[in-house]
């Protein structure tokens, strides 16, 4: 099982606080049944220092035993266009052509126009895009039509597993729900932020993972 979002990486984001959480982090996977690793430190202000997260994932890498670590990114869309698309091919899983996108949580409809201009242009340029956790987005919460048209765009979906407790932001297991009965999730990934996060994806895992035959955990 790949886990292919969470924040692993110790000291860069609002994940690991260090080395020794970022281990603890990687025993609690392990009890959670997961298999391999996407390290995705948020690409997004105030956050973001290239280098710095390429470094605490070779330190981890090191630390590791040989648990199979990925590098990769969650991308803001703002920060992406702050950036410029000059980035892309530094941003996405590191030996894979897979970009794990996250939108605004409170975008509208209308926000959707300018997302699906960018991710034609990631598509253009050979990405397959993963869209990070639609059941947090206000505009996807109240109409997952939206979500719809992103798949049929060729977007993969993945959910993250704290919906099972409600989410980060209190609103996301009844869309969740809604989209797993609609088979609509590709992946379901951590996100975790600590240890205890590893909890709710095995949990989620065991409750959602046969909901849809082309889901990948």
């Amino acid at each position: 099982m790949r886990d292919i979002h969470c924040h692993i990486l110790p000291g860069v984001d609002d994940g690991a606080a260090d080395l020794d959480e970022s281990l603890a982090m990687l025993e609690a996977a392990k009890a959670a049944g997961v298999t391999g690793i996407v390290c995705t430190p948020h690409c997004r202000d105030p956050y973001f220092d290239y280098d710095k997260m390429w470094d605490a994932y070779e330190l981890l890498v090191a630390h590791a035993n040989g648990f199979p670590l990925q590098m990769g990114f969650e991308v803001n869309h703002a920060k992406l266009m702050d950036l410029g698309m000059e980035w892309v091919d530094y941003l996405h899983f590191d030996g894979s052509n897979e970009f794990l996108l996250e939108l605004s949580s409170r975008a509208t409809k209308y926000d959707f126009e300018e997302y699906e201009r960018t991710i034609f242009d990631l598509q253009g340029m050979g990405y397959d895009v993963i869209i990070a956790h639609p059941e947090r987005y206000k505009a996807i919460q109240e109409d997952i039509s939206i979500a719809k048209r992103l798949m049929k765009m060729g977007c993969k979906l993945q959910a993250s597993a704290d919906f099972v407790k409600g989410g980060r932001l209190g609103k996301e297991k009844k869309p969740a729900q809604k989209m797993f009965e609609e088979n609509m999730y590709r992946y379901i990934a951590s996100d975790a932020h600590y240890p205890e996060h590893y909890k709710l994806l095995a949990d989620a895992v065991k409750k959602y993972r046969t909901r849809g035959a082309h889901m990948r955990v």
